[in-house]
């Protein structure tokens, strides 16, 4: 039964995924600790500790089936949780429970799956990241040769096409996935350091022999799947390494905001919307309304992680020597919830690029609207080039461009620019001559052949990298 009385995360009940979700579930974290427990054991009994074989079958028959009211009851006594997880396992693994933990500090369990954690978190973020780049590059593709109005400072500019705008779109998320992927395969393991990262207990365990305690690290860093661990680091590892990733999901979320705003100001010129279910509601008051609801909630969760990731920046940064404790509560938080809310917006994002919609008529209408004025630097290197007087003919185009505004914006009436320049006679170029300005692909320039060139050298390499890996669940929303 749903609570109704006490706080619900919304990222856990309207818009992260089960996939990321679980990610950071009691269930995965323990069974995880018990595993780095398992590998402990299992590299000190292949280096000379005496461990039996029935010790570890004992600590593998029991990852999985955590019994949580035994450590639950013992954390209400003694208020440690790894000290009463350590019981509890042991409680199910009665012959092993002495060599439980041998050796290690809670940092050993805590840190290591919480790298471990960061790298099946990046690792579905990057998934997903390219399923909607996947997604867009479809839609870019199938749009390449569409004109469209280009905006700078929010005001009609140059032509460009619909596809290569979407070009623009997909390279930041390009950018943001070569940014994900440099952190993931810099992740290292915590490995096995001891309470300050000295090694010395363990040292002690081993009489002193660095060579098996460099072994044991290299061992438990094998067992998890890394490729090694941290070189140094004090209790913890370095939270810098957090802030890093972060960084990496305000920038997924950064991009997808900008696509939402873009989005979301085509919608408003009705041009381009994202879909809209047919029997969903825009306004409860207003029945004609098509809200363009999923962008909005993209870009109010993206604000979120972007102030979100200032969180493990100012946590690294106060470390006192060794570590400090001031990073838990706030790591429990910031960290689980950047993800979370990253997986929230990049299911949005998918739906979206999955199913846009695009008016043609109206991005051809408003092309045209405006493409009179477009057309006046070509007009006014083609009177040149046939004897006429730059200064002059551009005080005339000036002056032409600024009337036949005028009648739009003042009077409502269509675009005449182009019969007023055949009606001046300094303009050497008939009324036939002028029209065939008004084609809008004479001015997209090499914006197709960019869309063909960027899918081809940048996009294609990364979707066949991804085959197969991109997460075929649907979204949250």
């Amino acid at each position: 039964m749903k609570d109704r009385e006490g706080y619900v995360s919304a990222l856990s009940t309207r818009y992260a995924s089960p996939e990321m979700q679980r990610l950071f579930s009691d269930d995965f974290k323990f069974t995880t600790w018990r595993r780095l427990w398992v590998a402990l054991a299992k590299g000190e009994k292949a280096l000379g500790l005496p461990i039996t074989d029935q010790q570890i079958q004992q600590l593998q028959a029991h990852i999985q089936d955590i019994n949580y009211e035994a450590a639950e009851a013992r954390e209400r006594q003694v208020h440690h949780d790894v000290m009463s997880h350590v019981y509890a396992y042991g409680l199910q693994c009665p012959q092993a429970a002495g060599i439980i933990h041998l050796g290690a500090t809670s940092c050993y369990v805590g840190d290591n799956t919480d790298v471990i954690i960061l790298r099946e978190a990046m690792r579905l973020t990057a998934r997903k990241t390219v399923r909607v780049i996947r997604s867009l590059a479809d839609f870019a593709r199938q749009y390449q040769q569409l004109p469209c109005l280009g905006y700078t400072h929010l005001q009609p500019a140059q032509l460009t096409t619909v596809g290569k705008r979407a070009c623009l779109w997909i390279n930041e998320l390009c950018m943001d996935l070569d940014n994900l992927e440099h952190q993931l395969g810099a992740l290292r393991l915590r490995g096995v350091k001891g309470t300050t990262g000295t090694q010395a207990s363990f040292m002690e365990l081993f009489g002193g022999d660095e060579d098996k305690v460099r072994a044991l690290e290299a061992y438990v860093a094998g067992e998890m799947g890394f490729e090694g661990c941290v070189p140094v680091c004090g209790q913890t590892y370095s939270r810098k390494t957090e802030a890093y990733i972060l960084g990496c999901l305000s920038g997924i979320a950064q991009s997808a905001s900008k696509f939402g705003n873009d989005l979301r100001l085509l919608q408003s010129f009705e041009e381009m919307e994202e879909p809209f279910e047919t029997a969903q509601i825009g306004s409860s008051a207003m029945p004609y309304k098509r809200n363009p609801m999923r962008c909005e909630r993209m870009c109010s969760l993206a604000r979120y992680v972007m102030v979100d990731a200032l969180n493990p920046a100012l946590t690294a940064s106060c470390q006192w020597f060794e570590r400090t404790l001031d990073d838990s509560a706030n790591r429990r938080l910031s960290v689980s919830e950047a993800f979370l809310a990253v997986d929230a917006i990049l299911n949005i994002y998918w739906n979206v690029a999955e199913r846009l919609v695009v008016n043609q008529r109206i991005i051809r209408r408003r092309v045209m609207e405006k493409l009179p004025f477009m057309a006046t630097e070509a007009i006014l290197m083609e009177a040149v080039k046939r004897g006429g007087d730059r200064q002059a003919l551009h005080e005339r185009l000036r002056l032409h461009s600024h009337a036949a505004a005028a009648r739009v914006k003042q009077e409502g009436a269509d675009n005449d620019l182009l019969d007023r320049i055949a009606e001046d006679k300094l303009f050497p170029l008939s009324r036939t001559e002028l029209h065939r300005y008004a084609n809008p692909a004479l001015y997209t320039g090499r914006s197709a052949s960019q869309v063909r060139e960027f899918l081809q050298d940048v996009v294609e390499p990364i979707l066949s990298r991804y085959d197969g890996q991109e997460s075929p669940e649907e979204p949250v929303l």
